[in-house]
C-alpha cells in the first residue's frame, strides 16, 4: 500500500473518506457513536458554566478560555461534533461531507485530528504530574476532572484506533508547536490583564526563570514525543488491520465507486481459486 511506501514522489491527496470511515464499524454507527461522544463533551462544559454561576463562581466560568484543558476539551467536542456529520453524511449520501471542503479545508482538517489526539493526552500528564493535589472536593470537582483529564485521552484514544486514518504527516508537528506557543501567549495575556498565572509552573514570582523555562521545554518535548507515538500507533494500526486483517474498510452503500472496486476485487479472488 502507498501508505507504507517510501517515496521521492509527492504525496497522496488527501482522501475525506478516510476520516468519515472506520476499519471495524459501519458509517452509520460509527457517525451515531461519534455523535454521542460530542454530546457528551458538550453537555459537560456546558454543565460546569452552569454549576459555577449558579454557585456564585461566574469568574471561574469566564477564565475557564484561558487554560488548555478548556481549549483542549472544547477542540474535542467540535472535532466530534464535525467528524460524526462527516461520517453521517457518507452514511447517507455515499459521499462525506468533508470531501466538498477543498484542499486547504481538508489539510486543516487533518491537523485538527492531530491535535485531538496529541494534546488530551498532554493534558493528561501535566494534570497528573504537576497540578492534581491526590483528591477531589466534591463529586462535581470529580466529574470536572475525571471527564477534562481522564475521558479526554479516551476520546483521542478511540479516534487514534476506529477510523481509517493515515498516520500524522510530520508536517503537523510544525502548527501543534505553534499552537502551543500560541497558548504560552496567552497564558502571560490572561497574566497581564486578569492578574493571575493560569498554571503555577509559569509563575515566576514562585520559580526562578530557569525554572520556568525548563518547564516549558519539557511540555514541548514531551508533546513531540506524544506526536511521535500516536504517529506510529496509527501506522501500526493501519499495517495491522489493512495489510495483516484485509480489513479495508466499512463503506457506504451509496458510494458506488468504492463498492464497484470491492466487487472486482471479489470477483478476482473468486475466479483465482
Amino acid at each position: 500500500m502507498a501508505i507504507f511506501r517510501r517515496s521521492r514522489a509527492a504525496p497522496e491527496p488527501f482522501d475525506a473518506t478516510r476520516y468519515a470511515t472506520s476499519w471495524l464499524l459501519s458509517p452509520f454507527f460509527f457517525g451515531c457513536l461519534r455523535l454521542l461522544f460530542s454530546l457528551f463533551a458538550f453537555a459537560t462544559l456546558f454543565f460546569t458554566f452552569g454549576w459555577d454561576c449558579t454557585h456564585s463562581l461566574c469568574e471561574s466560568a469566564e477564565h475557564s478560555f484561558s487554560y488548555f484543558t478548556d481549549l483542549t476539551y472544547w477542540g474535542l467536542a467540535f472535532y466530534y461534533l464535525f467528524a460524526a456529520l462527516h461520517s453521517l453524511s457518507y452514511a447517507i449520501r455515499g459521499r462525506a461531507w468533508l470531501e466538498g471542503w477543498g484542499r486547504v479545508l481538508g489539510w486543516l482538517h487533518g491537523v485538527f485530528y492531530s491535535t485531538i489526539t496529541v494534546f488530551p493526552f498532554l493534558v493528561t500528564i501535566v494534570f497528573f504530574a504537576l497540578l492534581f493535589e491526590g483528591s477531589f472536593t466534591s463529586t462535581t470537582d470529580a466529574y470536572r476532572n475525571i471527564s477534562m483529564h481522564g475521558l479526554n485521552s479516551l476520546y483521542a484514544l478511540v479516534e487514534i484506533i476506529l477510523p481509517r486514518t493515515p498516520p500524522h504527516p510530520w508536517l503537523h508537528l510544525v502548527p501543534i508547536i505553534l499552537i502551543l506557543a500560541a497558548y504560552l501567549g496567552l497564558a502571560y495575556l490572561t497574566y497581564h490583564l486578569d492578574g493571575f498565572y493560569v498554571y503555577d509552573f509559569l509563575d515566576d514570582r514562585i520559580h526562578s526563570r530557569g525554572i520556568v523555562a525548563a518547564y516549558c521545554i519539557g511540555i514541548l518535548v514531551g508533546t513531540c514525543i506524544v506526536f511521535v507515538i500516536v504517529r506510529y500507533v496509527i501506522w501500526a494500526r493501519v499495517w495491522l488491520t489493512e495489510r495483516r486483517w484485509g480489513m479495508e474498510g466499512k463503506f457506504s452503500r451509496r458510494d458506488g465507486m468504492r463498492t464497484r472496486s470491492r466487487d472486482v476485487e471479489m470477483v478476482h479472488v473468486r475466479h483465482k481459486g
